[in-house]
């Protein structure tokens, strides 16, 4: 029986309408969900939240007390600050390796490609794929398409192993911030290399010194965003184009009535393109009106959904805390899945239902489901099978349960750095100059997941909300984005919601005030552009007024993300805690040390209104730092626009 929180009310559980609706019909027919199984976990441990339980190795597990009441060293001698280390060390290589794992998928795919040996991908942005060859090296002249990209994935594999020593995108980073890397000794070497180095540290006595097992992790996390996740991001754009700007809608409403509904649910975009150019083929379109269906409707969810949003316009139905709920519509016949943010739950509530559960991923199986092993080399083939077992599911429909909670919001996607460029007209400065006048404050990147521990998307929206209110111009990814979209902040007319400074900006040039750039990869997006904004200004990243978020964060890639972030020079808060607290020590260096060594450091603020109050302070003290126009932030509303001077004291930190 369900038995969601015990407290009556799907208010506290998610902010949005579509969601209430079907965690109320999950109650009434006894279908367990997220909500409920945290529920059943109550009280969690707090060893475990604290980062204080080790089971490194078999003379464990150990606890440390973080009263001094019991044991304050493990079996082999390791303290607090040991065991909270190796812990974050080890989360930040899980992390690391998931995304730089994805990348590694798209780059054999388009290394098979460039030798003719798939079906159904092609170079469909040759442009980008010769700015990319010319930035690492790859001669062009007088070669074709294919000969660059094979030159092209050579050179990007060995990002993976050791031989180079340092990554192919490496000279993206201001060289300010090179040098300082080199310094501290985390220029990252390899891909693999770091992770596996991570792994090795966090043995049991190797790497005993908690600063340097942390050193390391913000080196483990710049293989991902420098390496492996940037990877993934260029040679998607190359393969299934580079995003531009496009309208599409979202939240459970995507789904139609009357067709067969299709949702692609992970985080790799080889199998949802294709599947995507499948839903259209006329035969298979015929196939479902012969079952009474009006035709097929791809919808996406997580971030596979934000990849097809950002290229093809696809509707989104939903981010990580919709993937239970959107099977309790009834209305899907078939949710396929690749790998990473994936409920195993979906399989028992898709028993309730005539859905089929189709894992397509090699690595990423789901007892109970029905499993299509998917390869680039037959990829059309594979993708057609896929859609045809979707629409047989169409005739097991039991339309009297279909319930559709809601209709779709407008969200406008695609925001790339290209785009974004593009739309200033190819360059930085036009950015750059508004960010000096003061029209726009500065940027922030609103990232990261769902947790059911907060109202699900509360914190994306109110902090967003409060940014842009104040001319800081916010760009989202993941599941961020999706719920922006859901609370109306991504079309051209949202920038009513801005400040007046913002808003001029975003009706001059018809966007929103809160970009979407993509995926949870993509936020390698987001370090290119500071890169390039640092590069326009003279400074490091480092000096700009730049902050990140992930006010709702829960996995181990969200925590290496957060990681490259810090380790570029972007300080970044954290609206769920981490389990570092444990240590004192720890928590000195992530939230304070750190600004010292790189630049930038973690924040953890729950609050969405002090965290958008205490980013708004840290970028008017990078303003003030710059010589740039800034002003005190004490607390309530929007500030009146800035003057030329200062006003007050100060608006440091």
């Amino acid at each position: 029986m369900s038995h969601t929180n015990g407290n009556g009310s799907t208010r506290r559980l998610t902010i949005n309408k579509d969601a209430q609706a079907m965690i109320d019909a999950a109650r009434r027919e006894g279908i367990e969900t997220v909500w409920d199984r945290l529920d059943a976990q109550q009280p969690q441990c707090g060893y475990c939240a604290l980062g204080l339980s080790c089971r490194n190795c078999a003379m464990g597990p150990c606890r440390i007390d973080p009263f001094g009441e019991g044991p304050l060293k493990g079996v082999c001698g390791a303290d607090a600050d040991v065991i909270v280390a190796r812990n974050l060390g080890r989360t930040i290589a899980a992390g690391s390796s998931s995304h730089s794992d994805h990348g590694r998928d798209i780059l054999e795919t388009f290394a098979a490609m460039s030798r003719g040996d798939t079906a159904g991908y092609e170079i469909a942005d040759e442009a980008k794929l010769l700015r990319l060859a010319g930035e690492v090296g790859v001669p062009t002249e007088g070669r074709d398409a294919q000969e660059v990209a094979k030159a092209l994935a050579d050179v990007l594999l060995d990002d993976y192993g050791t031989r180079r020593g340092t990554l192919s995108f490496i000279d993206r980073v201001p060289a300010e911030r090179r040098a300082l890397w080199a310094r501290l000794g985390i220029t990252p070497r390899g891909i693999d290399r770091e992770n596996v180095e991570m792994l090795h540290r966090t043995h049991m006595g190797v790497d005993n010194d908690y600063v340097n097992t942390l050193l390391h992790g913000l080196r483990t996390g710049l293989s991902d965003g420098w390496g492996g996740s940037m990877i993934a991001t260029e040679l998607s754009d190359v393969m299934f184009g580079t995003p531009k700007p496009v309208m599409s809608e979202v939240n459970l409403g995507v789904l139609r009535v009357d067709q067969v509904n299709i949702a692609m649910h992970g985080h790799n975009p080889m199998l949802s393109d294709v599947i995507v150019a499948a839903a259209e083929d006329p035969e298979l379109v015929e196939f479902a009106r012969s079952l009474g269906a009006t035709g097929i409707n791809v919808v996406g969810l997580c971030c596979t959904g934000n990849e097809m949003l950002m290229r093809r316009g696809v509707p989104m139905a939903g981010n990580h805390l919709m993937q239970e709920l959107i099977l309790i519509t009834g209305a899907l016949e078939a949710m396929v899945v690749d790998y990473q943010c994936i409920m195993p739950s979906i399989v028992d509530v898709a028993k309730c239902y005539h859905t089929q559960i189709i894992s397509t991923s090699d690595k990423a199986k789901f007892t109970g489901a029905t499993h299509v092993s998917f390869d680039a080399e037959h990829g059309t083939e594979i993708a057609h099978r896929i859609v045809r077992m979707a629409v047989e599911a169409y005739s097991d429909r039991n339309h009297e349960r279909v319930r559709i909670p809601d209709t779709p919001v407008r969200m406008m996607g695609g925001f790339s750095v290209e785009a974004i460029l593009g739309a200033l007209g190819g360059t930085p400065k036009p950015l750059v100059d508004a960010i000096a006048a003061g029209t726009i404050r500065g940027a922030v990147a609103v990232v990261g997941c769902n947790n059911p521990k907060l109202p699900q998307d509360l914190e994306h929206i109110e902090l967003s909300r409060r940014l842009i209110e104040n001319d800081v111009l916010v760009l989202v990814t993941g599941c961020a984005a999706v719920a922006n979209g859901k609370a109306g902040h991504m079309v051209p007319e949202a920038a009513a919601m801005a400040g007046p400074g913002l808003r001029s900006v975003c009706e001059a040039l018809g966007i929103p005030p809160v970009l979407h750039m993509g995926s949870c990869v993509d936020n390698s997006r987001v370090i290119t552009l500071a890169a390039a904004l640092a590069d326009a200004l003279g400074v490091d990243i480092d000096k700009l007024p730049l902050a990140g978020a992930a006010p709702e964060w829960y996995s181990e890639k969200a925590v290496a993300i957060g990681s490259y972030v810090v380790a570029s020079g972007i300080t970044t808060v954290l609206g769920v805690q981490p389990a570092i607290f444990g240590s004192p020590h720890v928590v000195d260096l992530l939230a304070g040390g750190l600004d010292d060594v790189v630049g930038a450091k973690f924040v953890v603020e729950p609050d969405p209104a002090e965290a958008a109050l205490w980013i708004r302070r840290h970028i008017e003290g990078k303003r003030r730092d710059l010589g740039l126009p800034w002003v005190e932030v004490v607390s309530g509303p929007a500030e009146p626009a800035p003057g030329s001077a200062p006003v007050g004291a100060g608006a440091g930190v």
